[in-house]
């Protein structure tokens, strides 16, 4: 992250240079809160160092940072540059390192001498003691009277005051002199005082040791002190990094957060942890961690994210693994998208990021504001994914478009959910949503191929639908679903208009999709189609209602939209085992993946193409073939990255930097028909921001006869 590259300003000095500096432990924890202030992963600022020549990965920085010393110097001026900081505003923080540095010196410098030399005094003082204690002097050279080391033990003396004039001697005596002052003939007097002056300077020298070893025990208690001080603070900050981390969902990466439930939403490169958004995509997030480490080796990429719900809240309101085991699959088509762009030639790479909504897209905001946010340095230039045809998704995409961020939806169907922001905006004024395409089909063009299939039957339908997710927002697919039964040709002439079922997901849904089936059996013309506006995930307790109402003898046909792909063909067959309940699912979509792969269709080797890229190895990863053909998601993601690439690719000349998030946009809306060598067949973005050409094929399950 470099600071004039941040959006929308450029900081202040002060927001940058380190407050004042009380100790080590304060230095290296002001360290880290710059970094975490500024945005910057771990995993972000291994990559900026390496973009300068130099190297900090993850572990080595924890590490550093979480000695009880000094960082080296070149340690942490390769950390600010990495933070994007530049010589000027790094010099605050060396003359803040240098001061320290200098203390910390001195600390070490003092105390060893103050050890030394109580260690070289007391042997000294107590061989004084010893003599004093004897009556004898102690010898010259060894601590006695005259000694160097009984000197240097001894503090210096106070200074004397003059001495006062002497009286006149009386006659007979030395001038200056008393009577005690004059050594007898035998030397006693002088050798008594020479023995008090020996104990005198012993008793000094003891003393003198006794406040060294009193000053080494405060010093030693002091350390003490210290070192339980230093103690307490790293226990403090490894419950501050416990906090953060469990605040994080395990890691120190400010854009991922734990929702309550322990939920993980946020925005990862897969450089943090491989399960943060559940084991289920831990294969796929561990190849997108490697690819990313050798995309951005050399600092010429740019940066695509996933945004899609990736985690779901069980009843309980716990986070579990994906229950939708399609958002896994989408996932790997996406990444192998990636893989595939970067294993050409060319010098530009592709960095992905996966930015998790949340179960039910319930923290769309926080993952795109992060997405928004991110700094220029990243050059995130497409959003691929975009979740369901769901208000969350609108909003997301609205958030996005007005940041000019380009957008490649790969699941989104409901009619007006495009460019042309028709979707939640008056189609006579419709609010544009600028940078909006989608690679798959829309709901006008499934049930137009299913009206011309059913045009020239007798039959009467009912229609049940929803309108409401189960966090209480508008569902725009099966809206969409709802006026498109009632308004395409070869659908509308067979409704019932007193046949019309709505349900409430916030409500249960079992009870009422018994009760509703009930119904059609009392209806005033006997129903044989239902056009079922409304989820895939509640048409197995649909089915499971057909099959025990009271009519359930009675043939009935279940006409629906491209989320039907979803259904486990096996759940037909189980309800009909006895033939009783003779019930058909009908559903338009894209060709099967044997449709696919087959001669007739032109294109089937880049459908070839994909599966073999797909079931490759993926640094050492693997993911399951059946994802690849199990629904549609994979395929659409896959060619919803393929398009935002086919785009950055053309945006790139030998002779630019790299492309910007308004060149590839340009050239997305430049992808004339047959550009984009999608794994579902070439095609191109026309004006409104759909596909200009979709093969769309009408799916049977189960049988009516």
């Amino acid at each position: 992250m470099v600071w004039d590259q941040v959006p929308g300003r450029r900081p202040a000095e002060h927001e940058t240079a380190p407050p004042r500096i009380g100790g080590q432990q304060q230095f290296r924890e002001e360290l880290t809160r710059l970094r975490t202030g500024l945005g910057v992963s771990l995993a972000q600022l291994e990559q900026a160092s390496q973009r300068q020549g130099k190297r900090l990965p993850p572990a080595t920085v924890s590490n550093v940072l979480s000695r009880d010393r000094l960082p080296e110097w070149e340690f942490v001026a390769d950390f600010l540059a990495a933070c994007g900081l530049d010589e000027a505003r790094r010099e605050p923080w060396q003359q803040a390192w240098r001061e320290l540095a200098a203390v910390s010196a001195t600390q070490a410098s003092v105390p060893a001498q103050a050890h030394a030399q109580a260690h070289a005094e007391a042997p000294a003082a107590a061989e004084g003691q010893a003599a004093a204690e004897a009556g004898s002097p102690t010898p010259a050279g060894a601590g006695g009277p005259g000694g160097a080391e009984a000197a240097a033990a001894s503090p210096p003396p106070a200074p004397s005051p003059p001495p006062a004039p002497s009286p006149t001697a009386p006659p007979g005596k030395p001038a200056g002199k008393s009577p005690d002052d004059v050594p007898r003939a035998d030397g006693g007097r002088w050798k008594a005082w020479r023995t008090r002056l020996a104990g005198h300077r012993a008793a000094v020298a003891v003393c003198a040791a006794l406040a060294l070893a009193a000053a080494a025990g405060v010093y030693a208690f002091d350390e003490h002190r210290k070192n339980g001080q230093q103690e307490e603070q790293r226990e403090k900050e490894q419950q501050r990094q416990d906090k953060y981390r469990k605040e994080h969902c395990g890691t120190m990466n400010p854009a991922l957060v734990t929702e309550a439930g322990g939920e993980c939403t946020g925005v990862t490169d897969g450089l943090d942890r491989a399960d943060v958004f559940g084991s289920a995509l831990e294969p796929v997030l561990t190849a997108i961690g490697a690819e990313n480490h050798r995309a951005t080796r050399d600092g010429h990429y740019v940066t695509i994210a996933f945004l899609a719900p990736l985690t779901s809240v069980g009843s309980a309101g716990k986070a579990k693994d994906l229950t939708l085991d399609q958002f896994v699959g989408e996932v790997e088509g996406a990444y192998t998208a990636v893989e595939r762009a970067n294993a050409d030639d060319g010098p530009l790479k592709i960095r992905l990021v996966l930015a998790n909504m949340g179960s039910g897209e319930m923290h769309w905001k926080k993952a795109v504001d992060t997405l928004a946010g991110l700094p220029k340095a990243e050059n995130l230039v497409a959003v691929t994914g975009m979740g369901l045809s769901q208000q969350e998704s609108v909003d997301a995409a609205r958030t996005l478009g007005g940041r000019d961020i380009p957008m490649v939806a790969d699941l989104i169907t409901a009619d007006g959910f495009d460019t042309t922001g028709i979707i939640d905006s008056p189609k006579n004024a419709p609010k544009r949503i600028n940078g909006l395409v989608r690679v798959t089909l829309t709901n006008a063009a499934q049930l137009k191929a299913l009206g011309e299939e059913l045009d020239g039957d007798t039959r009467t339908a009912a229609l049940v639908r929803t309108a409401k997710t189960p966090n209480g927002t508008r569902d725009f697919y099966t809206d969409s679903l709802y006026e498109d039964f009632r308004t395409v040709g070869g659908l509308k002439k067979h409704l019932d208009p007193m046949a019309d079922f709505f349900f409430d997901p916030r409500g249960g849904v079992e009870s009422i999709l018994g009760a509703i089936g009930q119904n059609l059996c009392s209806t005033e013309h006997p129903v044989d189609t239902v056009y079922f506006a409304a989820r895939e995930k509640y048409l197995p307790d649909f089915l499971q209602a057909l099959s025990r109402r009271s009519c359930h003898r009675r043939p009935i046909t279940v006409v629906s939209g491209s989320d039907t792909a979803a259904l486990d063909p096996k759940t037909l067959t189980a309800l009909n085992q006895d033939g009783e309940a003779p019930i058909a699912v009908l559903y338009a979509s894209l060709p099967t993946a044997a449709q696919l792969r087959s001669p007739g269709n032109s294109d089937h080797n880049l459908y070839e193409q994909f599966l073999d890229a797909f079931g490759g190895d993926h640094h050492g990863q693997k993911f399951p073939a059946v994802h690849a053909t199990r629904g549609y998601w994979p395929v659409l993601a896959h060619d919803a990255v393929l398009t935002a690439t086919t785009a950055i690719r053309n945006a790139t000349t030998p002779t630019s930097a790299l492309p910007d998030r308004y060149a590839v946009l340009n050239h997305l809306y430049a992808l004339a028909d047959g550009a984009v060598p999608a794994a579902t067949g070439r095609f191109g973005i026309d004006p409104t921001g759909n596909r200009t050409k979709v093969p769309i094929t009408i799916h049977r399950l189960g049988t009516t006869t």
